[in-house]
């Protein structure tokens, strides 16, 4: 609750108070590189497990199941994202992939040491449909909130903190069940908690980010959005070179950053 989900409409929240950038709706913004964000997504969950496995606080059945089940969600959530892309569009992406994995991770964190292995399975087809339909439909809104913690994170947490209150078995956790297995005052937590975080985190970050918008802007302008925020913060770009190299001022000289550029001045 904390973490996943509070992020996620902190987020929202976040994204409503700032605004969209200057080309969004009218530019397409790409992933940086696929491959790194397979690479990101991987090192994730190869982390996740000992987030997960190590919240059991010793090689246990606790941690052993919160082990098992930190690979059994993703990759569930990952199949039916498969699925689900080549439904949609007749192809598998990588970078659909990657947000498979995280849905996943973040499904099962709340319930990792609480559900059993079937179940956690479960989760991660149940996670992935209603995520995957918030992060098509999001780019649709003027919401720019880029990175989807809405959908892959605060969305996600929610379902597995409601997931626990269903099919919590005591006879894996050793600690309560959940409604389906005869305890409905369980699954009445859990909704209480999934109703009240989202609210707290999303007002109260709604709140802060306007006082602070009082005090100090919250955005760059739109020259340096233009400019581009490398250059602005760090006097430098990832990329010196090709169509998006700019010019460089230092000092009044001019520097050209691309040979090509320079022939074109010179000419």
């Amino acid at each position: 609750m904390p973490v996943e989900m509070a992020s996620g409409f902190s987020a929202l929240a976040a994204a409503l108070v700032v605004g969209a950038r200057r080309d969004y709706g009218r530019q397409a913004f790409l992933p940086h590189n696929a491959v790194y964000v397979l690479l990101g997504a991987g090192l994730l969950w190869f982390g996740w497990f000992g987030f997960n496995g190590g919240s059991g606080f010793s090689v246990g059945n606790a941690s052993i199941l919160g082990f098992v089940n930190t690979l059994l969600t993703p990759a569930c959530a990952l199949a039916t994202w498969f699925v689900l892309d080549a439904l949609r569009s007749r192809h598998v992406t990588a970078v659909g992939a990657a947000t498979a994995i995280i849905v996943g991770c973040v499904a099962i964190t709340p319930a990792a040491g609480f559900i059993s292995p079937g179940w956690a399975m479960a989760l991660g087809v149940v996670a992935a449909l209603p995520c995957y339909a918030v992060i098509m439909w999001r780019p649709r809104t003027r919401v720019d909130e880029t990175l989807d913690v809405l959908g892959a994170h605060g969305l996600a947490g929610l379902i597995g903190i409601v997931f626990i209150g269903l099919v919590a078995n005591a006879s894996w956790n050793g600690v309560a069940d959940g409604a389906l297995y005869g305890d409905w005052g369980q699954l009445g937590s859990q909704l209480v908690a999934a109703g009240a975080a989202p609210v707290y985190a999303f007002v109260m970050t709604f709140l802060l980010l306007k006082g602070i918008g009082l005090l100090m802007p919250l955005r760059a302008t739109p020259e340096q959005e233009a400019t581009g925020l490398d250059i602005v913060a760090h006097g430098e770009e990832a990329y010196a070179t090709g169509e998006g190299a700019i010019l460089v001022v230092h000092d009044g000289a001019v520097e050209f950053e691309d040979e090509r550029e320079q022939e074109k001045a010179l000419v």
